[in-house]
Parts: C-alpha cells; sequence; structure tokens
C-alpha cells in the first residue's frame, strides 16, 4: 500500500532514524566488521591526496583508513555520538579528518567538491532514495567515484531485518534492502553517472562468542536492533530474540562456540559523467510517494 508523505511526517521520521542510530554504541559495535571497510579502500585503488568524502561514516571506519592512507577525507552522519567517537578517533591518531553531523539528503557541501563519495552500509538506510543519489553526484566532481556498500535482500543481514520487521510496526519508508537490487539500483543510477560496476560481495562477521550472545551484542549496541527490542514488550522480546538466535544459528559456519557468518552486500561504484547538473526543491521533496513497507 502506498500513501502520500508530506514534510512533516519525513522530519518525524528524520528524527526516529537519528534516535535510533544513536541508541547502542555504534563505535563499539562496528569495530568486529573491520574487514568490509579495508577491503571497499582496497577496490577503490584511492589515490593520496584524493579528496574523499564518508557518507553516513559511523565512527569513522572507512575514513580512517582512507586518511592513513593520504587522502583528504571529510566525514558526515546523522548521530551526534558518532561524530563525536569519529572525531575523538581521529585525534588519537593523529588525523587531519574533518568530521560534521548532517544528512546525506541535504548535504553541506559545494557542488563538485570531492573525487570520492562513499558510503558503507549507511546511506542506503535514508528515507528518500532520489535525494541520496542527487546529493551525492552533486557533491562527487565530473568523471569522480560514487562507491556504495548496501545490504542485499537475500543475504544474512536481509534476512535479519525481515526477521525483525515481522515483530515491529512498518518504518514508514521505502525498504533499505532495495539498496541492494541491481535492477532497482540501475535505475536510481540511470542519469548523471558514465556507468555503473555492481558486483555482489560479502561482509564475514566473526565474533568470539556463540549466537545467543551475538543477539545480545547486536541488542545492546546497534541501533535498529536495540531500539527493536525496546518496542516490544517482554513476551515481544522473547520472540524476536528467539527468532534471531535461530536465524544465527542457522548460518552459524563455526563449529567452536564461536559465530561466523557470511553477509552478502552489493557493491555499487559509479563514476560521475562532465557536466551532471540536479535541481530539486527541498520544499517539495516531502511530497513524494513512498512504500510503507518495513526493511
Amino acid at each position: 500500500m502506498k500513501t502520500q508523505t508530506t514534510n512533516t511526517e519525513v522530519r518525524a521520521l528524520k528524527g526516529r532514524l537519528k534516535s535510533m542510530w544513536m541508541a547502542g554504541d555504534y563505535d563499539r559495535f562496528s569495530r568486529q566488521l573491520k574487514e568490509g571497510p579495508e577491503q571497499m579502500l582496497e577496490r577503490l585503488a584511492i589515490p593520496a591526496g584524493a579528496s574523499v568524502l564518508d557518507v553516513a561514516c559511523g565512527s569513522g571506519a572507512f575514513a580512517l583508513l582512507a586518511a592513513r592512507e593520504g587522502a583528504e577525507v571529510t566525514g558526515i552522519d546523522l548521530a551526534d555520538n558518532s561524530i563525536a567517537k569519529a572525531r575523538a578517533r581521529a585525534k588519537q591518531e593523529g588525523l587531519a579528518i574533518r568530521f560534521e553531523q548532517g544528512d546525506v539528503e541535504a548535504l553541506p557541501f559545494e557542488d563538485d567538491s570531492f573525487d570520492y563519495v562513499v558510503s558503507l552500509i549507511g546511506a542506503m538506510f535514508a528515507p528518500r532514495p532520489e535525494l541520496v543519489v542527487s546529493e551525492m553526484l552533486r557533491v562527487c566532481r565530473p568523471q569522480g567515484v560514487v562507491a556504495m556498500a548496501n545490504w542485499t535482500p537475500e543475504g544474512f543481514v536481509g534476512k535479519m531485518f525481515k526477521v525483525v520487521a515481522s515483530h515491529i510496526s512498518p518504518a514508514g519508508m521505502p525498504s533499505p534492502l532495495l539498496w541492494g537490487n541491481e535492477e532497482v539500483v540501475r535505475k536510481r543510477f540511470a542519469e548523471g553517472v558514465a556507468y555503473v560496476q555492481l558486483s555482489r560481495r560479502y561482509y564475514v562477521m566473526e565474533y568470539p562468542f556463540p549466537p545467543a550472545e551475538v543477539v545480545e551484542f547486536y541488542r545492546e549496541l546497534y541501533g535498529p536492533i536495540n531500539r527493536a527490542f525496546a518496542a516490544l514488550d517482554d513476551e515481544g522480546q522473547k520472540k524476536l530474540r528467539a527468532d534471531l538466535e535461530d536465524l544465527w544459528a542457522s548460518h552459524n559456519e563455526a563449529t567452536d562456540g564461536s559465530t561466523r557468518v557470511h553477509a552478502e552486500y552489493l557493491q555499487v561504484v559509479a563514476t560521475r559523467i562532465a557536466g551532471f547538473c540536479t535541481v530539486y526543491f527541498p520544499e517539495q521533496a516531502g511530497e513524494q510517494t513512498y512504500s510503507h513497507d518495513a526493511y
């Protein structure tokens, strides 16, 4: 079912999303997922001196890696606490990274500002995908690169989100998992790019404890799972926990009491054409029509 989404509803949704991503402790959570940012940096082969924008940067995992390799890095995230963590990490390492709180749907940067605009498992959660594409391309320089990593619907995390969605009310936004659908992504990048390269990759999720403890780790630290549990009564929490434990156990490849799962994502690498220009009117952006399907 589709309904009309107003500016007021978008603002309310953004407030809920910000609260969700500020819940838990994303810095602690993300430190278990180091391999993905490392692989993306290696594949992009970003040269020293290149300007990089890390969109929805969290506590700075990718930004820190790129800066260590000599890139000029800026990071932006909706969650204030993640930005504070990112700044602290950069200061501790003596890295000159600019971190700002902000919204991917209204990036606070001039046109053609960055050689690389990158978002790892971040921009996919913004509620208006057409603005995500428009803004990322706008701030990317001609012949620059826009790169994303997005969970696929068929992959492990996609399945986890669907389990969560079966227990809570719809999120009031398009499914983030559409960013893991190749046909959808090609349509979203149909204008303004010379070409788009899509490939399916895997995060290897490894935890030194069994699936039941992994579920508790996610409940405590990962905002979306933390807020999902908080929205349920005791009985609902027991059912959600049981379903998540079953999912992790059924996909666990480890046999030594730890947990190891391969989580599929879609890697998107788009090259911006020269002369691309986009115009939209923020005051009208909330009048678009969106599906109210949850994850």
